[in-house]
């Protein structure tokens, strides 16, 4: 009998659920459910709370990619050891709790949000509650099959059609139903360190207005672009604005929107000059 999963009590869904939530606040500039969401992040995700521990266990599945099957494995068998240590009776509570907090504070409607990779959490998820040897090895071998190749994820079609209508008019009315990578690896960080002082978070800015800076350095050799002096001085004055951004000590709301429309104006250019 194959057992149901619960999406609310999957610590890593509840998280991207939240992050999704956050997104759109911030997109729509929703200040006050951005904060709500901010708020139950920081309650729930300490770096001492079952939560977080569980949330990690997730992550070291989900977010290793392209990895050889001997590592995966070694991953796999450190994360079920890791996961065996998190007490299950605390950990409902505390998911209870987060539960209680996102239908009071937020909407049940939270947790309806599309998350991408919901297959791939629920399948871990699955191989966490499993009793069944047979299921065990059949689950860790998917896992393993989706941390050794590159796993497509679905597209955002789901988004409802207020989202979508926001999203356009944000990213300059060009919002092709999905996310940039890039974006969504800046999202999550930015999420991330709702929780606590993310390193992680400051590296990747750091490394991430290293790569616009030096894309936008280049881009203005672009024939599209070099032929056109007013597109020149725009796109230095872009660059000019990222190096001010890079001696912020953390990713607030106003960097975050301008990175992000950055990174679409960086692969525009981009996809421009290669089909030209």
């Amino acid at each position: 009998m194959k057992s149901k999963h619960n999406k609310k009590r999957n610590t890593a869904f509840v998280f991207e659920a939240l992050s999704r939530e956050a997104t759109v606040a911030i997109i729509k500039g929703d200040h006050q459910t951005k904060e709500k969401v901010v708020s139950i992040v920081r309650k729930h995700f300490t770096s001492d709370s079952l939560l977080k521990k569980d949330l990690e266990c997730y992550r070291s599945l989900y977010e290793n990619q392209d990895l050889d099957e001997t590592t995966s494995k070694k991953i796999v068998e450190a994360v079920m050891a890791a996961k065996r240590l998190i007490d299950p009776d605390g950990l409902f509570k505390q998911q209870t709790e987060i539960i209680n907090d996102i239908n009071k504070d937020l909407s049940p409607a939270t947790f309806n949000n599309f998350v991408p990779n919901y297959k791939t959490l629920a399948t871990i998820a699955k191989m966490f509650n499993t009793n069944s040897p047979k299921q065990s090895v059949m689950l860790e071998t998917k896992i393993i099959d989706g941390m050794t190749g590159v796993i497509e994820e679905q597209k955002m079609e789901a988004i409802d059609s207020l989202t979508f209508t926001t999203f356009t008019k944000k990213f300059n009315d060009k919002y092709n139903n999905s996310l940039l990578k890039e974006q969504k690896e800046l999202l999550n960080h930015y999420i991330s360190s709702f929780s606590h002082d993310d390193l992680e978070t400051k590296i990747f800015l750091n490394r991430e207005l290293g790569r616009l800076k030096k894309s936008l350095s280049e881009a203005v050799e672009v024939k599209d672009i070099a032929n056109d002096p007013e597109m020149v001085r725009k796109t230095n004055a872009v660059r000019e604005r990222l190096k001010t951004l890079s001696n912020e000590t953390s990713l607030n709301e106003s960097t975050l929107l301008t990175i992000l429309k950055t990174q679409e104006l960086v692969k525009e250019i981009y996809d421009d000059a290669s089909n030209s």
